[in-house]
């Protein structure tokens, strides 16, 4: 299914190159399709693929409040990292202000997902 977004962002199955790269729009895959990717990938039912999808979200969620990283050799890891306390400036006043420490999730490729793109 393709469908033009009211960001005039083009998602779903674009076809061309898969290099993203459509007329400078961005592709990109929402979380509905994704379930159904994998479930027709898998050969399996929708809500088979969605049970399961919510359970790697759950997984992937809980090891990271735990501060733990989940490595899958080969795709990538997820982890969080840790914003120290600073100080920044408010664009529409200008008057400074402290933003305080924080936690971030991030994600950082494989070899082999960095090369399958190439």
């Amino acid at each position: 299914m393709r469908r033009i977004r009211p960001s005039g962002i083009v998602s779903g199955n674009c076809g061309g190159d898969g290099s993203g790269s459509g007329q400078g729009r961005q592709t990109y895959m929402n979380k509905t399709e994704l379930i159904q990717e994998i479930a027709d990938k898998a050969n399996g039912s929708k809500s088979e693929a969605q049970r399961f999808f919510e359970a790697f979200e759950d997984v992937v969620t809980s090891t990271l409040k735990k501060d733990e990283q989940v490595q899958i050799t080969g795709f990538g890891k997820f982890y969080v990292q840790k914003r120290e306390a600073r100080e920044g400036v408010n664009p529409q006043t200008k008057e400074k202000m402290k933003i305080p420490a924080s936690k971030v999730p991030k994600f950082t490729a494989g070899n082999a997902l960095k090369d399958s793109i190439k």
